[in-house]
């Protein structure tokens, strides 16, 4: 048996999909931060150079240079987010950031920060991002390995709109 402590958002009272009605709503600034990892296998990081002090923009691999590739797709994903995911409001987006970085040697941490003053948020579009982004650089290095795993691509905080998120951690 499934419970359920609050009604869904997308879902009508005969449990079919339906877009929500943001009309009566006002517009309100939202801003989204999602987080997505990518994995190398030892043989490919160090091939590559992904370590912590790396500069990323540096980084190439058969197909070209990694993370500006996957900067574009990043933010080229979250600006069409409604023509990936059914549901979503298309939203003028104010603001996409992708960033890089390297926590510890072969593991690559991609940020995507989305912002718009909309009557919706944004987590969709971060998400996307942070996720398109991860793809792109799985993309661009698979012909090292197929061993590269994308990893936890998570929500890390929203803000605007009904209530805040932050990720605890």
């Amino acid at each position: 048996m499934i419970v359920r402590t609050t009604a869904l958002s997308h879902v009508d009272a005969e449990q079919s999909p339906c877009m929500v009605d943001i009309s009566s709503k006002v517009p309100t600034e939202r801003r989204a931060r999602a987080r997505a990892e990518v994995a190398f296998p030892p043989n490919v990081a160090a091939h590559l150079g992904i370590y912590p002090s790396a500069d990323l923009g540096a980084v190439r691999g058969p197909k070209g240079p990694i993370f500006a590739t996957a900067k574009i797709a990043g933010i080229m994903a979250a600006k069409r987010t409604h023509e990936l995911i059914p549901l979503c409001h298309p939203l003028a987006l104010d603001y996409v950031e992708v960033d890089f970085h390297i926590p510890a040697a072969g593991t690559v941490e991609i940020v995507a920060i989305c912002g718009t003053t909309h009557k919706t948020g944004v987590e969709m579009e971060a998400l996307t991002a942070a996720s398109v982004a991860a793809l792109t650089i799985y993309d661009m290095c698979k012909a090292l390995s197929h061993a590269i795993e994308i990893r936890s691509v998570v929500l890390l905080a929203k803000s605007g709109g009904k209530a805040a998120y932050a990720r605890p951690g």
